[in-house]
């Protein structure tokens, strides 16, 4: 439960972290708002100005609780953690499998079967919850061309291929996305995916939550001894957690996208919890982060079968579960990686 339950959030501006015997103290104006014993906690999210200690920073290295950086957008930025006592002999072979064009394309064609297949099945819900026929009925044709994208992955034969019916596939998602969303108010309309910086409301909300969903999905890579810097579907970049935004995918229409939309449906989530910029970058105020990750921890907490395991598990452990299943695949345990399929 550590893993999901226990990460500690800071997204208040100018905060600074420091070792208090062996707990985190979190300062803000000299004064200690926050104090948390090192042993309740998994992992550290800092965004935007938080400052910590070295002395923070070592004990957090210590204990293998890792300290993640990133932008008030959600930007990863850096990590900090310790010495990571993942099996060398895993690691070896996972870099082998990232350089065999072959065994690569397979891990992909996996990874893009469970995205294609659980964002069609968000598509497919939201056709049947959408009360207007023809917000309805685009949904469904997209859901549709999902349908004839996951054909196609399967005949895939190399990863720049399956990378290419990715992109399709992203831009008839994106394309409809605005569709899942019910609210009628202006300021949540959405006109196409922008990240860097977010140019809208609903993408500063996707762009946060997929930031939290990458720590996790990185905090599962080390925890299960994989390197999270090298991916299959993702080439290698210095910095980037490519295996992790590999596994990622299979959440994010699952996990990240269906809150977002429940936010902004439900009215959780308020126009004035957003801050436009003079450079036109929109931000989340304080207290809208603070919701945003509070319904990000409830929903991790929910629980669900798993439907290879065939067992009852809470969703925060579902990326947890498929690194160590991706995992056994690179040692030979497993024939193909199983993908998470949501139904």
């Amino acid at each position: 439960m550590k893993h999901h339950l226990n990460t500690l959030f800071i997204f208040t501006q100018d905060a600074y972290l420091a070792k208090d015997g062996e707990a985190v103290a979190v300062r803000v104006e000299g004064d200690v708002k926050l104090r948390v014993p090192i042993h309740n906690l998994g992992g550290i999210v800092c965004f935007g100005r938080v400052g910590a200690s070295p002395r923070l920073m070592a004990m957090c290295a210590e204990h293998g609780v890792s300290i993640s950086f990133c932008t008030e957008h959600g930007r990863f930025l850096a990590r900090c953690n310790g010495f990571t006592p993942g099996n060398v002999l895993l690691r070896r072979e996972q870099y082998r499998w990232a350089d065999d064009p072959a065994r690569a394309a397979g891990v992909v064609r996996s990874v893009l079967l469970g995205k294609l297949a659980n964002g069609r099945a968000v598509l497919l819900r939201a056709a049947r919850e959408q009360p207007d026929p023809l917000a309805a009925g685009d949904l469904s044709a997209a859901a549709a061309r999902f349908g004839s994208s996951i054909g196609a992955a399967k005949a895939a034969l190399g990863v720049d291929s399956l990378r290419g019916i990715e992109g399709d596939a992203a831009n008839v998602y994106f394309g409809v996305f605005q569709r899942l969303i019910l609210s009628a108010d202006p300021a949540f309309a959405f006109g196409g995916r922008s990240r860097r910086p977010p140019l809208d409301r609903v993408n500063a909300l996707l762009s946060f939550l997929y930031a939290m969903l990458a720590h996790d999905a990185r905090s599962a890579c080390e925890a299960c001894g994989l390197d999270p810097a090298v991916g299959f579907l993702h080439v290698d970049r210095p910095g980037r957690p490519g295996l992790a935004l590999d596994l990622m995918e299979e959440f994010r229409a699952f996990l990240a996208d269906r809150l977002a939309v429940s936010l902004i449906n439900l009215g959780q989530v308020k126009p004035s919890g957003f801050i436009v910029t003079e450079s036109g970058a929109v931000e989340m105020t304080e207290a809208t982060r603070k919701e945003v990750v509070a319904a990000y921890q409830r929903r991790k907490q929910e629980t669900i079968v798993h439907p290879f395991l065939g067992e009852r598990t809470t969703i925060g452990l579902l990326v947890h579960l498929q690194a160590r299943l991706l995992a056994r695949h690179i040692r030979g345990d497993l024939d193909a990686y199983p993908p998470f399929l949501w139904k």
